[in-house]
């Protein structure tokens, strides 16, 4: 029995559609959802371990992706948004009725990925967004209680998914890091 991931892998990764023009993410509540459109298509999409990213019931790993923070708008409802931890780097809005998170949002403008919101598409009912590319924070999946001795399992599936497994964020991401950092200490022109 394979190990579970996501609903939105598990049964292998859809690929996304280049052309994608965006759509609307809906929170999980039956009445008066809150609605977040998303114009143009997400990046970085990738499967999450770590404890402070929303999951589905039962899921392992989030899925998440970034958009241009002019990209989001927030539509119905807003007013059940709140922020879940007000001194975390990144500013989580779930809704305040069934808690799912609809978009993270970085207010510190030193920040290297200041200007992304993060999302999770798979409140969305459209289809093409970008295809999840790799998985992030893998170890922290114990910090949730996962057993240490499961981990080989949880990477074999991974790469079995093509979703090669990083305990931090992706080569392509973690260059964007530094080179941000580069900038402002003036060891790289800017």
């Amino acid at each position: 029995m394979a190990i579970k991931i996501h609903p939105a892998v598990d049964g292998g990764v859809k690929p996304g559609k280049s052309d994608f023009a965006g759509g609307t993410l809906t929170c999980l509540c039956t009445s008066a959802p809150v609605t977040v459109t998303l114009k143009g298509n997400t990046a970085f999409n990738h499967v999450c371990g770590c404890t402070k990213c929303w999951k589905p019931k039962g899921a392992l790993f989030s899925v998440v992706a970034v958009i241009g923070r002019d990209k989001l708008t927030v539509g119905a409802n807003g007013n059940k948004l709140k922020i879940v931890d007000e001194k975390a780097p990144i500013q989580r809005y779930a809704c305040s009725g069934c808690g799912a998170h609809l978009y993270g949002r970085i207010e510190n403008k030193n920040h290297p990925f200041y200007g992304f919101d993060f999302v999770h598409t798979e409140l969305s009912k459209d289809s093409g967004w970008s295809a999840p590319e790799f998985a992030a924070f893998v170890s922290s999946i114990i910090e949730a209680g996962f057993p240490p001795a499961k981990m080989g399992e949880v990477r074999a599936r991974l790469r079995e998914l093509k979703l090669e497994p990083y305990d931090c964020l992706s080569p392509g991401l973690m260059d964007l890091i530094a080179t941000h950092s580069a900038k402002q200490k003036g060891t790289l022109a800017a």
